[in-house]
């Protein structure tokens, strides 16, 4: 049984301002009016709108009560009123532009905002009532009329957080480039979102760079998180690739492209072949299933920690990871508009093929697939 469910709010990397970043996400057995959260707020009500142009149906219609009134969907302030919190893996404009324009604009009580504190600063300059007015605060007992939203501060520090009654998310931070002129890493993060009563996951990375443009091992220590859990645990990642093959390295600006998705994808396979044939079970620390009431011999017998990125040693044949992948969904996210035509389909489909055929022909077993504007997932 699923998890999640998951609309594709928008799923483009810009600069189309109507399909940028943005994923709604609920609990499967919680209805959307309950509550829901914004993964990512780059399009926001107008995007919503325009979906709900072709779609009035996508979060379902309301009760009618009697009369033989047919029934009709919701209103897209209406949906867009049911989010109770958003959460940031970074603060670009096509991450949090749909967030900063809503604030204010909808009824109910504040909205948090969960985010890394680097990340809560940058948004902080733009309601900075010169870029757009102060409707945020950092203190959740706030009460001004004028506080739309509530910085909340995820730490990246192994531990799962509660953003909600049925979700908690473990964040890591991943490199998303480095400031011009300097050393200096600009943060992103990937977020574990956890199903509190099922345990499943799902993981959804902001944007990437390479691993090995980086330097920093950051989306290593990520796949050595997830690859216990993967696929019966973990059985969706989204992922971004922002260009198509042939991006040279010089003019990636921190994302990814189907050669360095594919080096990452081959990167987790082979830290689950390790994880599979460790000789140790694959328990992390905070696993429920590894409780106090476990016998202290067989907890000490299932903990594992990936300290490190795979010894060359360690490194199977490329034969030995054929299928390693299987079970597993990679969705493509935050691919670049195709500005002048180049292709003959819709961008995001091109880079999904090119990446599908990449893993493919390794053999990695993986499925990969484009997400569409209004899209829904069950996950």
């Amino acid at each position: 049984m699923p998890a999640f469910d998951m609309v594709v709010l928008g799923c483009g990397g810009g600069p189309s301002e109507c399909n940028l970043s943005s994923y709604l996400l609920k609990p499967h057995d919680v209805p959307w009016d309950e509550g829901m959260i914004g993964l990512d707020a780059g399009s926001g009500l107008g995007a919503l709108a325009k979906l709900l142009t072709t779609q009035p149906n996508l979060f379902g219609v309301r009760a009618v009560n009697g009369g033989g009134s047919v029934p009709k969907g919701y209103s897209a302030a209406e949906i867009y009123s049911w989010l109770r919190c958003y959460l940031i893996t970074h603060a670009h404009l096509d991450h949090v532009n749909g967030a900063v324009l809503a604030a204010g604009s909808l009824p109910g009580p504040p909205r948090k905002v969960y985010a890394t504190y680097e990340t809560l600063k940058d948004i902080e300059t733009v309601f900075s009532d010169r870029l757009w007015p102060n409707l945020t605060s950092w203190k959740e007992e706030d009460s001004r009329s004028m506080v739309a939203l509530i910085y909340s501060e995820l730490q990246p520090n192994g531990q799962y957080q509660h953003v909600s009654d049925h979700l908690s998310v473990r964040t890591m931070p991943v490199s998303h480039g480095r400031y011009p002129n300097s050393s200096s890493i600009y943060d992103s993060a990937a977020f574990f979102i956890r199903h509190n009563r099922s345990s499943q996951e799902l993981l959804f990375f902001g944007d990437v760079e390479p691993d090995s443009i980086a330097g920093e091992g950051r989306t290593q220590a990520i796949w050595d998180v997830a690859a216990d859990m993967i696929p019966h645990r973990l059985n969706t990642i989204f992922m971004e690739c922002s260009w198509p093959l042939g991006r040279p390295d010089d003019r990636l600006y921190g994302h990814l492209n189907p050669e360095h998705l594919l080096e990452e994808l081959s990167n987790l396979a082979t830290t689950v072949w390790r994880s599979r044939h460790s000789g140790a079970e694959a328990v992390r620390d905070d696993d429920p299933s590894s409780s106090p009431s476990t016998p202290k011999h067989v907890r000490k017998r299932q903990k594992r920690i990936h300290a490190s990125p795979p010894m060359h040693s360690d490194l199977p044949e490329l034969e030995q990871l054929r299928g390693v992948l299987d079970g597993l969904r990679v969705v493509i996210i935050h691919c670049k508009e195709d500005l002048f035509g180049v292709y003959d389909r819709p961008i995001n489909l091109i880079i999904a093929d090119q990446v599908r055929e990449l893993v493919e022909d390794r053999g990695l077993g993986a499925e990969v697939v484009a997400a569409v504007q209004g899209m829904h997932l069950s996950i």
